[in-house]
């Protein structure tokens, strides 16, 4: 049974827990998704480089226009053995993508992978810590 629950990530919070940190997290990190192949490279280093700095396995997934799609990477982790998959949509704001397209993927996944903890981190625009990032920046 999912419980809503707050993991240690630099995220507001999750839903879909329990989380379990004695389990190696696999982590996708969701972009809208470009049809510039330039937009996924900077992806996928994103994702190397958030794997470095936290000792993780991060992979890429995209809400559209680019592969892998976010069900298809959550199928991906899945099949290497993750036995938890934790998703952070990297949105700025609460649209329609956070606030219902995600959500409906994520729950279509965790039906179809009961036996895997699937969770939903908030969107990084929730996090408090981007206000100070913004603010260093200007």
């Amino acid at each position: 049974m999912r419980s809503d629950a707050v993991g240690s990530s630099c995220v507001v919070g999750h839903r879909g827990g329990p989380y379990r940190s004695d389990v190696p997290d696999t982590v996708l990190l969701i972009a809208h998704g470009s049809r510039n192949p330039a937009a996924q490279t900077d992806h996928e280093r994103l994702c190397g480089s958030v794997g470095a700095a936290a000792g993780i396995t991060v992979r890429p997934a995209y809400l559209e226009l680019a592969e892998p799609s976010i069900t298809d990477a959550i199928d991906s982790a899945v099949a290497d053995g993750a036995a938890q998959v934790r998703l952070v949509p990297l949105f700025l704001h609460t649209g329609n993508h956070v606030a219902r397209d995600i959500p409906e993927i994520v729950e279509a996944a965790r039906r179809a992978h009961p036996e895997v903890v699937i969770i939903l981190d908030e969107h990084v625009g929730a996090d408090p810590a981007l206000v100070d990032l913004i603010a260093a920046r200007i």
